[in-house]
């Protein structure tokens, strides 16, 4: 509702300039459309966001096929995308010459790559441990030797199409261009999580995915600095309050481990060594006026 009267009401405030309509309509009548403040409250409300697990993600790797140029593609396209956070828009603009297996990394250039707000900066692969970075790393290498693939070709190139036996359209192999839409990434992404019996999750929810995996490691602030930044993120306070979020069930095991007495405990020294993380990463923040 809220999206759609803000349309409307764009929609007549623009009528209202224009002639034959201005005599009719005042700018201030477009104000109708304006749902009442507790509505909007409702429709802004921040609600609980699907995020996949490492070990889901590792699921899903191991039980997509690799038998076709297709399926290894899609396959590296998932581990990619867990190994990076790298954004939908990226993922379908990235180049076989934005990788450096040697160094670990992948350098998001705004100027090819689509990156939110033309942003450049290095990505640095994820230790998230399990497969992803071994089939990333043997589709490049595949690129390069059976294609003889070169810098400037995409890294998850599209499909090419050809014809069946009967003249329907089949898909015969990848082309030498990137995708033009994101489209096709997202249903990559939902048939390899249907295909693991697990529910969709999209490209961005690996993004709050890696930034959860962060908060459980008690990582230093000079670490947790590197890990946002590898993420896009000049400010770390973005990475906590964009992705940083609990969970509702690991907010209730927090809450409920914590002694009542006041004593030592593993989730008291958690939300401590947070606290102190927090501190020292965000200058300012202590103190009794922030209590």
């Amino acid at each position: 509702m809220l999206s759609t009267l803000r349309d409307l009401r764009a929609f007549f405030f623009w009528l209202a300039h224009l002639p034959g309509f201005k005599s009719h309509i005042a700018y201030a009548d477009a104000d109708y459309f304006n749902l009442s403040d507790k509505d909007v409250a409702v429709a802004r409300a921040r609600r609980e966001k699907r995020v996949p697990t490492l070990a889901q993600v590792h699921l899903v790797l191991s039980s997509m096929p690799a038998d076709t140029v297709l399926e290894r593609r899609n396959r590296a396209l998932i581990a990619f995308a867990a190994l990076t956070g790298a954004r939908v828009g990226a993922l379908a603009s990235f180049r076989l010459g934005h990788v450096n297996l040697d160094e670990g990394y992948v350098e998001q250039d705004a100027r090819s790559v689509r990156t939110k707000f033309a942003k450049t900066f290095r990505t640095y692969l994820m230790p998230i441990e399990g497969s992803a970075q071994t089939v990333f790393a043997d589709w490049t290498r595949e690129l390069e030797r059976d294609h003889h693939w070169g810098g400037d070709d995409p890294l998850f190139p599209a499909t090419e199409m050809g014809l069946d036996e009967n003249g329907g359209f089949r898909a015969a192999g990848i082309m030498r261009n990137g995708w033009s839409t994101t489209q096709p990434i997202n249903a990559v992404f939902r048939r390899a999580f249907e295909r693991a019996g697990l529910p969709y999750y999209n490209p961005h929810s690996f993004r709050d995915m890696l930034v959860r995996h962060a908060m459980t490691l008690n990582l230093s602030p000079e670490a947790m600095k590197a890990w946002s930044q590898n993420l896009g993120h000049a400010d770390v306070l973005t990475t906590f309050t964009s992705y940083g979020s609990v969970p509702t069930h690991r907010q209730g095991e927090l809450i409920q481990s914590i002694s009542h007495a006041g004593g030592s405990s593993p989730a008291r020294d958690e939300v401590a060594q947070a606290l102190a993380t927090l501190q020292r990463v965000i200058p300012g923040l202590g103190g009794s006026r922030h209590a």
